[in-house]
């Protein structure tokens, strides 16, 4: 049961990291698309329209990945956890639902438009395209989100006599209070994943010397949008969900924070080595009274200590979430950084010859996608040993007749198929920014 388990959660651990790696681009890539077709628009400027056109080839390659890699998550739920199918399937059946319709329906449709449709149909639709393109790919992640949500924060339920939940209340599941910083927070993620991406192939021009005036371009506007997001995931959106997890899962919040027991005036643990054996965090450095004045605004208030709570309500791996917690903040603390050391310099006019900082920011793409790994280890850990939060244990999600030989070679195939997708993946991107924007001077604004 134990090896069953283990693998079961490894299995979905994997894949949906992996499959993550797509849907937080596109999102944030979604609304900058939409930026700059409306910019090319209004400026009648096809060096915008040839920008937009460029990063919607990008959104299209990731978003096939996408695809690709997210349907045999859904299928995951029937085969090795189809208990906890049986037991909520009457609520997030809703929301999964309605996501498969937006993502499908809504968001491929256009996708298509946006992307052979051009000539076609005109300006007007290919603007109208970008924006429905945008409205179907966050409100797929609302209602993903909102799943997410509902098992964190359970809401709009009843127990029926068999001991599964159905829903009583959609608009209550859609407006679940969780729901709203971890969605904001979420979305505000991806637009630094996308305006870091946007950053780096514009650094990467400039650095090459092709293709400079969209690499300027693309710097300049990734650059803002990287700044404001940056600011955003921080505060308030990172801070609301911080604290939200501190009203309804205060364990959860103890192990983030390091606390072993219960302190007025508890100070925020930059970093140390949390030993649960001896109950405390080792070669800690910390700033005292901060973390009772962050989430109270009172610099003596008391924070709970996992002593607290019984052992068996702690998170299953108090160290994982710990460091997993450090590793996302202390990544939003050098996005905010960066961006602003860049925006100083493009205010100095030194942004576009500084090589050391182009070098960085080219090489700077891959930490968004750790500090969102960061994040939601730290949320899915977090919840652990609960599947549904207060309402099952992960070990009751189980399909009691997959075997652990039987969990173990489909982990070893989706590990196999899922990196020969990322190399392909890897290829055409490369393939992509190599070939760089390519001018079309035929398109009429009308």
């Amino acid at each position: 049961m134990e090896d069953a388990l283990l693998l079961g959660r490894l299995q979905f651990a994997f894949t949906i990291t992996f499959h993550y790696i797509y849907p937080q681009l596109t999102m944030g890539l979604a609304l900058l698309i939409v930026v700059f077709k409306v910019l090319a628009l209004k400026r009648n400027d096809e060096h915008l329209n040839t920008t937009a056109r460029f990063w919607g080839k990008i959104f299209g390659i990731s978003f096939l990945f996408g695809v690709i890699t997210g349907i045999p998550m859904e299928f995951q739920f029937g085969t090795n956890w189809a208990l906890f199918s049986t037991f909520a399937g009457g609520v997030i059946g809703q929301t999964l639902a309605m996501e498969g319709i937006f993502a499908f329906f809504l968001e491929s449709t256009f996708l298509g438009i946006f992307l052979y449709g051009e000539k076609r149909f005109g300006q007007k639709v290919h603007l109208a395209s970008a924006i429905l393109v945008f409205l179907g790919a966050w409100l797929s992640a609302y209602f993903i989100v909102a799943t997410n949500a509902w098992m964190q924060h359970p809401v709009a339920y009843t127990i029926a006599t068999d001991g599964s939940v159905h829903l009583n209340d959609f608009f209550g599941l859609l407006f679940n209070p969780w729901l709203l910083w971890q969605y904001t927070h979420t979305m505000c993620a991806s637009m630094v994943t996308a305006s870091f991406v946007v950053v780096a192939v514009g650094a990467y021009y400039l650095l090459k010397n092709h293709y400079t005036e969209y690499g300027k371009t693309f710097l300049r506007y990734g650059l803002i949008a990287a700044t404001i997001s940056s600011i955003l995931v921080v505060v308030p959106t990172g801070d609301g969900q911080v604290k939200e997890v501190y009203r309804h899962k205060t364990s959860q919040f103890s192990a983030m924070e390091g606390v072993f027991h219960t302190k007025e005036g508890a100070d925020f643990v930059i970093i140390g080595i949390p030993n649960v054996d001896s109950m405390r965090v080792d070669y800690k450095i910390s700033i005292p009274y901060v973390l009772s004045l962050m989430t109270h605004l009172d610099p003596k208030a008391p924070i709970k200590g996992l002593n607290d709570f019984p052992r068996e309500h702690w998170p299953a791996h108090v160290e994982l979430v710990f460091y997993s917690y450090r590793a996302m903040i202390l990544l939003g603390i050098l996005f905010v950084s960066l961006t602003l050391v860049s925006l100083f310099l493009w205010w100095k006019k030194k942004l576009f010859t500084e090589r050391w900082l182009l070098r960085i920011l080219t090489l700077s793409f891959p930490l968004p996608y750790l500090a969102n790994t960061a994040g939601w280890m730290t949320a899915e850990i977090g919840r652990q040993p609960w599947l549904v939060y207060g309402l099952m244990l992960t070990k009751d999600g189980l399909s009691p007749f997959v075997s652990p030989q039987q969990s173990l070679f489909s982990l070893i195939g989706f590990v196999s198929l899922y990196t020969l997708f990322g190399i392909l993946y890897i290829i055409l991107i490369i393939k992509k920014v190599r070939k760089g924007p390519e001018v079309d001077s035929t398109h009429v604004y009308s």
